[in-house]
């Protein structure tokens, strides 16, 4: 199985931001990429070459599920996994997410300490051996 090594990680919170890459890169090993907004990911993921996106839902300007959808038009992004992170997790806002071709959705506030293990749980998910 592919390992997972290189993460975007689209939100506009700054404190968020911060906390999210210590614990990816820290405690989870990951190479991550930020992106404050919707638009700066389109400029920047197709030469980052992510294997995951992770995506908040609720961002100023594009919100979440507009990026998925822009993110999907690039060729090089179609089929990289995306992951949304909200704290709007009640199961049929989940379902909704899914049904916009997220593979999975992490809730926030997430614990820094078991985010890595999470994002790694839905990888192997989408990468069974």
């Amino acid at each position: 199985m592919n390992s997972l090594q290189r993460i975007l990680y689209i939100e506009d919170e700054p404190d968020i931001q911060a906390v999210a890459s210590l614990a990816l890169e820290v405690v989870g090993g990951f190479a991550v990429k930020i992106c404050s907004s919707g638009e700066e990911a389109l400029r920047e993921a197709p030469d980052y070459c992510p294997e995951l996106i992770l995506l908040d839902v609720m961002m100023p300007g594009m919100d979440g599920p507009t990026t998925l959808k822009a993110l999907r038009q690039l060729s090089a992004l179609q089929s990289v996994p995306v992951v949304f992170m909200t704290a709007k997790v009640q199961p049929n806002e989940v379902s909704h997410y899914l049904s916009l071709g997220a593979c999975g959705v992490i809730a926030k506030p997430f614990d820094p300490m078991t985010l890595a293990s999470k994002v790694q749980d839905i990888w192997r998910q989408q990468n069974p051996d």
